[in-house]
């Protein structure tokens, strides 16, 4: 074999490894990807993405004849249509795919693609399971224990399917050229006779349809991959809220229980702030809310605490008018200040202050919570986030919402008090619509 020859056929094995590529780029075509079902469009727009690369290699051979042999895989392509796509696929992306060279002369060339494309949509249909289109490889294994096993024995017969199936293309092109001269195009190494130089054509053919099968096959995984960290991260939240709501709930109805003793009227009030507070956890089930409807929550949750402590508990707001419509995790701050009247003021004799702020500084929203209690110890300083329950739950329901994009932060000093600090993205709420949408600068 020439070097030459040697070169045109490693140059389209890259190729078809660029095509399938640019095809995995495309988010439609991602999502078609992880379709096994597909409605009659969905096979067709398959098909115009299918031509819209395939189609192209083929209009570039025509348009600078003899120069780019290597770069034509439209009988590849429209194999390969047919193993993702099935027949609607398979059978309209050969068509498509050979315009430009039917345009060309080449008269033959539509119906060699369409019959290919067929084809690939017969070794779909023939896969013992739809997860063997995408293993399809011409290098496997033969394990002698499995070779009795049906299953085994299944898949080593489609996998010697795809592969004669794609020799037989290449044979079939051949046929038709030397039948009818310019029916078809046909590279010149494939009218070699040297019999390792056919052996490396053809094999240019299998690795021009596995390569692709491969690059497509990986964008596959990393889109499963992508979902199930999705969901993943849903269940990990709705397991951290589960923990934070029941934690405010069964301290709210404690207070309610010992006002009902001593001041019914007031144990009247808390019962409505209360009906309040579990009408809205039951009607919000998104992980994002106004800042508004945070504060609101909040200013439920105080009434009631300060009912049950009386003076004793002041409750200050600081809030920034500009951040009220800013999304921020529900039930953020109740478990931050839950924790300041526990841990810093309930222990206190005199009781104390609990004071709320936001602000907007460089296109971030920030909150804090503070207090002046009875502070933390430094050694539990250190390990807060590991083991203090709201503080740690609130860290990691941030963590799965914003991934590194976020910053949370406490510094507190024996008897002077603790200071609780959020830093997060600043997105705002679209008065109109109803989406989220960045907030301006």
């Amino acid at each position: 074999m020439e070097p030459q020859q040697l070169l045109t056929l490693l140059l389209r094995v890259a190729v078809a490894a660029s095509l399938a590529s640019i095809l995995s780029r495309f988010s439609a075509f991602q999502k078609m990807l992880m379709r096994e079902d597909r409605t009659l469009v969905q096979r067709a727009k398959l098909a115009l993405m299918f031509w819209a690369v395939y189609g192209m290699s083929v209009l570039f051979r025509v348009l600078n004849q003899t120069k780019y042999d290597a770069v034509d895989l439209g009988l590849e392509g429209s194999l390969l249509s047919g193993m993702v796509g099935g027949y609607v696929t398979g059978l309209l992306s050969g068509i498509l795919i050979s315009i430009p060279a039917v345009a060309h002369g080449e008269l033959m060339t539509m119906l060699l693609f369409a019959g290919v494309g067929v084809l690939g949509g017969l070794l779909r249909d023939l896969a013992p399971e739809k997860e063997d289109i995408w293993r399809f490889s011409p290098i496997f294994s033969l394990n002698p224990r499995r070779l009795w096993q049906r299953p085994y024995q299944l898949r080593l017969l489609f996998q010697l399917g795809c592969l004669f199936s794609i020799i037989f293309s290449g044979l079939l092109r051949v046929e038709v050229s030397h039948l009818r001269q310019n029916g078809v195009f046909l590279a010149p190494i494939w009218n070699e006779t040297h019999w390792l130089t056919v052996l490396s054509a053809y094999a240019s053919s299998v690795f021009a349809v596995m390569i692709p099968i491969k690059i497509w096959n990986n964008t596959r995984n990393e889109k499963k991959l992508e979902a199930q960290q999705l969901r993943l991260n849903e269940a990990r939240l709705a397991a951290l809220t589960s923990q934070i709501n029941p934690h405010f709930l069964f301290n709210t109805l404690n207070s309610v229980s010992s006002l009902i003793r001593t001041n019914p009227e007031q144990a009247r009030s808390v019962v409505y702030r209360l009906s309040s507070i579990l009408r809205r956890l039951l009607r919000k089930t998104d992980n994002l809310t106004p800042l508004r409807e945070e504060l609101a929550f909040i200013d439920n949750y105080m009434t009631i605490e300060m009912v049950r402590f009386g003076e004793k508990l002041r409750f200050i707001k600081e809030i920034d008018p500009e951040t009220l419509d800013r999304l921020v995790p529900s039930m953020l701050l109740q478990p931050l200040i839950e924790n300041s009247i526990r841990h810093g003021l309930a222990t206190k004799v005199d009781g104390g202050m609990v004071r709320v702020r936001s602000y907007l500084a460089d296109g971030r929203l920030h909150l804090v919570v503070e207090d002046d209690g009875v502070g933390i110890p430094e050694t539990r300083l250190a390990t807060l986030f590991e083991q203090g329950i709201g503080v740690s739950n609130v860290n990691e329901r941030m963590k799965v919402l914003y991934g590194p994009d976020y910053r949370m932060w406490i510094d507190s000093k024996p008897g002077e008090g603790t200071r609780t600090g959020i830093e997060i993205p600043d997105v705002q709420v679209a008065s109109e619509i109803g989406q989220e949408v960045p907030a301006a600068g």
